[in-house]
């Protein structure tokens, strides 16, 4: 009788390890479609010069940022560029924002100030502030960030507005300045992971977002849009459901150059970050479905061949094999990653960014879980 159960046992774990190999060449291949088909583009792309000569609007919602304004707003002002306004929306701020900004405003012919009036009630989230921005902006393009981000150099209009000339929308990048610790490695890798994505999807025609932190995009195309009103009760959405009502296969560009970026001060806590990101995720059940669908594809692809790859070591499958497989897909990771991470300024992060993409992951999954319960609804905490 044990020789039979023994047996079977082992036939089990003969089924269940041909089920894992399984699971890990579907993973991998489903990861190759990805790397190939997506994000390969963004590793090969070369930006095309071109010249724009047209005066711009740059659009700041601030909510009791007085330090970051102070830190930032002179080297917004201060670009080289031959006409442009700065708008800084004051969503009722307490902390003396409206003080500096009447005084700065005396000093800068070009920076309007736009005051949300305390007992103005309005929905939660910027896109009320940044309505109002667009609204009072004098120029029809419009370049947006935030007022924790100060620009990568004084070309940062010229480099974000010179897609203009052949697109209506510019998605820009905006990095977290490097500091010391693993929270700030996370970050950094998780901001670099979604710019990423965005970045890859719009070059293959299929732009799903942008970031608030450094967007671009035309006044006439927001309001042809009527604006946010398809989801003005969601906190979130100025850059991602946006971006999906309005793009197209033809109308959006990148920029990625170093000139373009705009840093934004790092957070230095985990509960922050992580109700920063359940906050992000909270608007992801608003998307189309294709997206939906391409974007949970790939992070599961990834759980699934790790997890399978983890049950080969368990049921002692042939070492050489599950060793290719995983050397192939590691090979495949780096080659596709090289590139874009010295672009988006994450080379450090470079050789173990595999193990980041694991823990990304599962951070991910308890990220959605958290939100099931209860989703963060404020735009800050």
């Amino acid at each position: 009788m044990p020789s039979i159960l023994l047996q079977i046992w082992s036939s089990f774990v003969i089924f269940l390890e041909g089920i894992s190999l399984s699971i890990t060449i579907i993973s991998l291949l489903i990861l190759f479609v990805y790397y190939l088909y997506f994000f390969l583009k963004l590793t090969l792309f070369k930006a095309k010069e071109s010249v724009f000569d047209k005066p711009i609007s740059i659009i700041i919602c601030a909510k009791n940022e007085l330090e970051n304004l102070r830190k930032n707003l002179p080297s917004i002002l201060s670009q080289n560029y031959f006409n442009f306004e700065v708008i800084v929306v004051n969503d009722q701020s307490i902390d003396g924002s409206k003080i500096f900004l009447d005084e700065l405003a005396k000093k800068h012919m070009n920076l309007v100030i736009v005051e949300i009036d305390d007992f103005v009630t309005h929905n939660p989230g910027k896109k009320f502030a940044l309505t109002l921005g667009i609204k009072t902006a004098k120029n029809e393009h419009l370049l947006l960030t935030d007022a924790d981000c100060i620009p990568a150099s004084k070309d940062w209009i010229k480099q974000m507005c010179n897609n203009f000339t052949k697109s209506d929308i510019t998605l820009g990048y905006g990095p977290y300045e490097k500091k010391k610790g693993l929270l700030n490695k996370f970050i950094r890798f998780d901001t670099y992971n979604v710019a990423q994505q965005y970045l890859s999807y719009a070059l293959a025609s299929q732009a799903y977002m942008g970031v608030g932190r450094n967007l671009a995009y035309k006044k006439s195309l927001f309001f042809d849009n009527k604006g946010f009103a398809n989801h003005i009760h969601i906190p979130s959405g100025d850059d991602d459901l946006f971006i999906q009502e309005v793009a197209n296969s033809t109308n959006v560009s990148i920029e990625i150059s170093e000139d373009s970026h705009t840093t934004s001060e790092v957070i230095e806590n985990w509960s922050d970050w992580i109700y920063q990101k359940r906050r992000h995720i909270s608007t992801a059940p608003y998307y189309k479905l294709k997206f939906k669908m391409l974007l949970a594809l790939y992070p599961y692809a990834q759980l699934f061949f790790w997890i399978s790859i983890a049950l080969l070591f368990v049921f002692k499958a042939e070492l050489i094999y599950t060793l290719i497989l995983i050397s192939i897909k590691l090979m495949a990771s780096y080659l596709v990653n090289y590139r874009s991470m010295k672009q988006l300024k994450v080379l450090d992060l470079y050789w173990i960014h595999p193990l980041y993409e694991i823990f990304h992951i599962l951070l991910q999954g308890f990220f959605v879980l958290l939100n099931l319960f209860r989703k963060p609804y404020k735009w800050s905490k």
